[in-house]
């Protein structure tokens, strides 16, 4: 897309929209509102990388007005941690060579974090001063989407796997203690029984792990629910379990009833909040939020509302390598944990057509529940 623009900037009078040359002609004056109708955001720097002109799109984005950011420098404006993005922007506008770059974070004035595909073209006029075009595209939403997707379509994957295991394991395993039954009443002698009741014990262990790990097998029962009253009761439960855990509040009493199985929610809940109140310890710190997002996209279902719970706790946070598989079963970052209690919370919101999510950093973790409030719209 950069290449067309750049005929769209070529000659324009470049200034903030509103103090472009009225006398261009009827062609020029075609091309400049192309620029400003894209949603394509659009950055023009001259040759020291000082910003000339920002389209109505890159406002936007940056949620800035363009007399506060013409004459900014590059590095101010397109703050890349981690990157070397001006050195490649000189770099282009020395050697004459266009790039893209995927998926860069920048961090904008107010904090945030966007995830942007950068475009970048060198422009030349003849005698003119060099500058540079440079096409900033989003793709958070689209990042989003696609990870979303692959959770879902991951937990039926191992949803399916877990059911056909099962189903295995169940048969012989009700075979091996039924025979070690039998014969413990044949033994003629009372201290070997001892043998035959570990068989027992340990594959009644077994069948317990394995109707864990297939969750609730009874039919849901949908009703209005007050998400409110669901987080209380979590928050007795894990209180009466882990003294001394500091515990905040944030909701938004505005937020509508949601159609669910009380049960199903509040042990998905607990799950996600026992692990962040078992991570921030003792003296920890845990803050349960509520939200209501609208026109938000679950998988690939638009909602006009959407409800986002939000568990955060200030432990050590979860490696980077097993964010990927936290919600996998048997993947488990506590000792002697059994990795199912994710597992399980995540089929339970799928079945309530929601998606759980998690970020992660040392001393920020933070599990957001998203459910919808009503049928979704495409």
């Amino acid at each position: 897309m950069v290449r067309p623009l750049i005929s769209a900037l070529d000659g324009l009078d470049i200034a903030h929209p509103t103090t472009m040359n009225t006398e261009a002609q009827p062609r020029q004056g075609i091309e400049q509102r192309i620029v400003e109708q894209i949603s394509t955001a659009v950055l023009l720097f001259d040759a020291d990388l000082r910003l000339l002109y920002i389209n109505p799109a890159g406002e936007m984005l940056f949620a800035v007005s363009a007399r506060h950011v013409v004459g900014q420098r590059a590095k101010n404006l397109l703050p890349c941690p981690g990157t070397k993005l001006e050195a490649k922007l000189r770099a282009a506008l020395e050697q004459s060579q266009a790039f893209t770059e995927r998926e860069i974070v920048l961090t904008l004035g107010d904090g945030r974090h966007i995830t942007v595909d950068c475009s970048v073209d060198p422009m030349h006029h003849f005698d003119a001063p060099d500058e540079l075009l440079v096409e900033l595209h989003q793709v958070d939403r689209h990042l989003r989407i696609s990870r979303e997707e692959q959770l879902i379509s991951q937990q039926k994957a191992t949803r399916a796997l877990i059911r056909g295991l099962a189903h295995e394991i169940k048969n012989p395993l009700g075979g091996l203690r039924g025979a070690a039954q039998l014969l413990e009443q044949e033994l003629p002698d009372p201290s070997l029984r001892e043998y035959t009741r570990i068989i027992i014990d340990e594959a009644d262990r077994l069948q317990s792990l394995l109707n864990r790990m297939l969750g609730p097998n009874r039919i849901a029962r949908h009703r209005d629910v007050n998400i409110h009253q669901i987080l209380e009761r979590v928050l007795n439960l894990v209180l009466a379990e882990s003294s001394g855990l500091e515990v905040q509040r944030d909701y938004d009493p505005s937020i509508p009833p949601l159609l669910g199985d009380p049960d199903q929610l509040i042990q998905a809940i607990l799950n996600i909040t026992r692990n962040g109140a078992q991570a921030a310890g003792k003296k920890g710190h845990l803050t349960l939020r509520t939200r209501v997002l609208r026109q938000f996209t679950i998988g690939n279902t638009r909602y006009r509302l959407v409800l986002q719970v939000e568990v955060e706790d200030n432990g050590i946070g979860i490696p980077r390598e097993m964010q990927e598989r936290i919600f996998l079963p048997m993947v488990s970052g506590t000792k002697g944990g059994t990795g199912l209690g994710l597992t399980i919370a995540q089929d339970l919101i799928n079945q309530h057509g929601g998606l759980i999510e998690c970020r992660s950093k040392e001393g920020e973790t933070v599990f957001s529940i998203y459910l919808p409030l009503e049928t979704g719209s495409e």
